[in-house]
């Protein structure tokens, strides 16, 4: 997005905010979708993200620098109050069904090993989170997370290591 088109967007103008939804729609959907896990809950999420963010542009305020980034910690801060809010959580035995077929128990494992994924993430330190879901998820280059954390490549590089032995162990862990 041109600084023009920013500019504009932070000014309420009708056609830079339909070229910035158009723009991070589909990336904020896919971010918000790998923590969350259901369809259903990204589009929420991502729908709430744009509607805070008018409400905030409308009231003369918003981002002073990166709109994408801004963005993005808006869709984080979306999923996190999210996994705040109490869940019921349903027994195991109720959401099997009664037709045992093998590839019902390799979806149920796949589900499992979402879920346990998104769980782990969600306790990492929020910067690790953040490298792990821009490099891997959102295939950001290790030159845009260093300027998306304000941070050196090289600093970001050393990050994600750690992040990735952190998830390394948490995973094993849990499979234990």
């Amino acid at each position: 997005m041109s600084i023009q088109t920013r500019e504009r967007a932070k000014h309420f103008d009708r056609q830079a905010l339909v070229d910035l939804y158009e723009e991070h729609n589909n990336a904020l959907y896919r971010y918000a979708y790998r923590l969350l896990g259901q369809q259903d809950m990204a589009e929420d999420c991502v729908s709430e993200v744009f509607t805070r963010f008018l409400q905030i542009v409308q009231n003369g305020k918003g981002p002073q620098g990166n709109i994408r980034a801004y963005l993005y910690r808006m869709t984080h801060n979306c999923v996190v109050d999210h996994y705040r809010q109490k869940r019921t959580d349903v027994p195991i035995e109720n959401t099997i069904l009664k037709d045992p077929r093998p590839e019902l128990e390799d979806d149920l494992h796949q589900k499992q090993n979402q879920e346990k994924l998104q769980e782990v993430l969600l306790k990492m330190p929020e910067e690790q989170r953040t490298v792990i879901m821009l490099r891997y998820f959102e295939d950001w280059s290790h030159e845009q997370v260093a300027s998306h954390l304000g941070k050196t490549e090289e600093a970001t590089r050393a990050l994600q290591y750690r992040a990735l032995r952190s998830l390394q162990k948490k995973c094993v862990n849990n499979r234990k």
